[in-house]
């Protein structure tokens, strides 16, 4: 399947979105729109699974978008129940970009005590390793996807209930992981002790609601109650309520830095700090770090708009909408012939010709990955009549790719590991490129004192190539790590 956008594959995409409540009249309705908030961070398909009384444990899985699948009554009525779970998926293991059907979560296994679901937001990164010796082992698997192997590993533990199995299944794999995850009655979140991955907890009347952002309790009326911390599982039911312990060996937490650059919504709160705020701080760092005389500041919409306000407000320089984006280019758009694909970017973006013609002009983008949309960009600008061309990033240079459950190109495709910020420049034909520095958007994100060199304080390894867990599969696909020289 295409990407989200079909003409802009120059862009990080996030991983999954999960959802989960209990204790709820018809909770797939809850879900559905949980996930619709979630949509950001998948888009080639999505899941549903509930459990009622009557019924027993029902689901929907579906290509492409929530609200063209999720919002049909006759779909819906398949999935009755107090208590379910939901996914939406990016695909980061498994088919990359071509999901099969088996492929998409919630995944579903009967054990001897009962059955239960799972929906994983995140990555494994000792996949290939536990598949290959589960398969050994006798077990079968249904789809290429990593989550597949906590099923397997589930089913093989000896565990009276399945959170317990669920702990010895977790305690085997590496990487990183947000769950959700669900029996007959309980609900069940767990965070990776790093923590990389974000997952939070609501309540909504009587029931509880668990989900990867707090917008996604926003749509619900639900109340935050609190972020799910690194290492720890929580079983919910209705009966006893939040149950809550941590069964993993302590560590330093390491949350993605990156969900605060791009991946969460603006609108929603990571670590108690807003994501808008933290982002218009990032615009007032690079401000103050890459200054240059210029016109006008305009975002590359929509993910550079809130850095470009606060590029704006800190530099004094007028903030205009020198870029408008098509808000109904949608992903099921057709590409009939040649010459439309070659429209590329365009499909996408317009540029505000009046407004631009003869300024000196800084775009504001969140980040620049393979270049060729910033390319196709600044062609545009010049087209319309820019006297200049400045680019500012709202993140430091991705150099290295992401295993943490985020579908970046191999490292050879990263401009920024082949390039210098010279070298960029260059290449991308603006008249000025700079990019935070990796203290910048630590200051930006609270810390005041910036990056601890020693012990850094979040996940930055697609920038610094520091990666807190070793990709073992990777390493043994030949992935080399960064080496004291880098």
């Amino acid at each position: 399947m295409p990407p989200a956008h079909p003409f802009d594959d120059d862009k990080l995409r996030e991983e999954c979105g999960i959802f989960g409540c209990v204790g709820v009249v018809d909770a797939a309705n809850f879900i559905a729109l949980g996930l619709h908030a979630l949509q950001h961070r998948g888009q080639e398909a999505g899941g549903i699974v509930t459990h009622d009384t009557e019924t027993g444990f029902n689901q929907a899985r579906r290509m492409g978008l929530v609200r063209d699948n999720f919002t049909s009554q006759k779909v819906m009525e398949t999935l009755p129940g107090a208590i379910g779970i939901g996914h939406v998926r990016y695909s980061t293991a498994g088919s990359k970009g071509q999901t099969a059907i088996r492929d998409v979560q919630p995944f579903f296994g009967e054990f001897s005590m009962g059955g239960a679901a799972i929906a994983h937001n995140g990555n494994i990164t000792n996949a290939v390793q536990l598949r290959r010796e589960l398969i050994e082992r006798g077990s079968i698997f249904q789809s290429s996807s990593d989550s597949e192997c906590i099923i397997h590993l589930m089913a093989r533990s000896m565990g009276r209930t399945i959170p317990d199995r669920m702990e010895e299944a977790l305690r085997k794999v590496e990487g990183a992981f947000s769950i959700v995850a669900m029996t007959r009655s309980k609900l069940i979140g767990c965070r990776d002790p790093l923590g990389v991955r974000p997952l939070v907890l609501g309540k909504v009347g009587d029931g509880f609601v668990l989900a990867s952002e707090t917008c996604a309790l926003d749509i619900i009326g639900a109340e935050l109650v609190r972020e799910i911390e690194p290492g720890e599982m929580v079983v919910i039911s209705a009966d006893k309520g939040v149950q809550s312990h941590f069964p993993f060996r302590p560590q330093k937490p390491r949350f993605c830095v990156f969900e605060h650059v791009y991946f969460s919504r603006p609108d929603s709160i990571l670590g108690g700090r807003s994501v808008y705020e933290t982002r218009e701080a990032i615009g007032r760092e690079l401000a103050k770090e890459a200054p240059v005389d210029a016109d006008l500041v305009c975002p590359v919409p929509d993910s550079g708009t809130p850095a470009a306000i606060g590029f704006s407000l800190e530099s004094g320089i007028p903030y205009a909408m020198g870029i408008i984006r098509n808000q109904y280019m949608g992903r099921t758009f057709i590409e009939p012939t040649e010459s439309i694909r070659n429209m590329g970017v365009r499909l996408k973006l317009n540029v505000n010709r009046a407004l631009i013609k003869g300024k000196r002009v800084i775009l504001v983008d969140d980040s620049v990955v393979r270049g060729t949309t910033s390319i196709k960009i600044r062609e545009m600008i010049l087209d319309a009549g820019a006297k200049e061309v400045h680019f500012r990033i709202a993140s430091p240079p991705t150099a290295w790719p992401c295993f943490y459950g985020v579908d970046t190109p191999n490292r050879e495709k990263l401009l920024a590991a082949n390039m210098s910020e010279d070298e960029m420049c260059a290449h991308l034909g603006v008249d000025s490129l700079r990019f935070i520095s990796l203290d910048g958007l630590y200051r930006a994100v609270g810390e005041s004192g910036g990056r601890n060199k020693a012990q850094p304080q979040y996940c930055d390894a697609c920038f610094s190539g520091e990666y807190p867990v070793e990709p073992a599969d990777m390493i043994d696909a030949g992935f080399q790590m960064k080496t004291a020289a880098e």
